[in-house]
């Protein structure tokens, strides 16, 4: 059974499972709110999301050389321009390298989470990210993202963060040189809890794909970076060969647990 340890008491990266020996890294990060100076503790609904995230991804990777960590913020809120969990995540990849040295490193991130990951990607240790149900807004940066990975997923039934903003991302990141590439989740929602088997399988065989490309292939992430538009993961189907129509904007609220 895993034990989350803490290299410091006030540090940001908190981890799962540290291999004698580590190859690479992934680094879990969470959802949050728009606006929040209240403390993010463990307890909290988004970041007990993450949980089944990190135990598929103990399974998925079960080699002994793969760490597995989270960001522990200060704020549950991303807070405008001060942008705390980015400033986490970037404390969390400095201590990741005191621990384990020069190691690639890919961020699997969640809404306000997805959005640090993105933002955070231009580390010189970052392999790439899967961002789920990020929180796009217009304007974000990409020239962080060039000649990274990048695979958003997305529910096609999105009300807090919107699938339409994030395939705009996903094309100028490509602009950016980025490689990315876009999944919509047929009927997914932002909590992703509607199909979350599907939401687990796929974002754990794009890390581990990420993480080692030819131990682990991934045909759904081949496809994301081959397609014009953001195929369609239907509830059932294991590939994409049916494609259905990309994501319409809809009625979105601020980003939160």
């Amino acid at each position: 059974m895993s034990v989350e340890r803490e290299p410091s008491t006030e540090g940001a990266l908190r981890v799962r499972r540290r291999p004698a020996r580590t190859r690479a890294a992934v680094l879990v990060l969470h959802g949050g709110r728009a606006e929040s100076r209240s403390a993010a503790r463990p307890w909290q609904l988004a970041a007990l999301r993450m949980r089944p995230f990190l135990r598929a991804l103990e399974a998925a990777t079960g080699r002994d050389d793969v760490l597995l960590a989270r960001v522990r913020y200060r704020s549950r809120g991303w807070n405008g321009a001060a942008a705390e969990p980015l400033r986490d995540t970037r404390r969390a990849l400095a201590e990741l390298h005191g621990l384990a040295g020069d190691v690639p490193v890919v961020l699997l991130g969640h809404s306000m989470g997805g959005r640090a990951a993105l933002r955070a990607a231009g580390a010189d240790r970052v392999r790439g990210v899967v961002a789920l149900a990020p929180w796009c807004p217009p304007g974000e940066p990409v020239a962080q993202l060039r000649d990274r990975d990048v695979l958003v997923l997305h529910g096609s039934r999105d009300r807090v963060t919107d699938p339409a903003e994030s395939a705009a991302y996903v094309a100028r990141a490509r602009g950016a040189g980025a490689r990315a590439g876009m999944l919509l989740l047929e009927d997914g929602d932002h909590a992703m809890l509607r199909h979350h088997a599907r939401w687990h399988r796929t974002a754990t065989a794009a890390v581990a794909h990420l993480l080692d490309a030819e131990a682990a292939p991934c045909e759904l992430y081949g496809q994301a970076l081959a397609a014009a538009e953001p195929p369609v993961l239907r509830p059932g189907r294991h590939t994409t060969s049916d494609l259905g129509p990309g994501p319409e904007p809809g009625p979105v609220r601020e980003p939160g647990c």
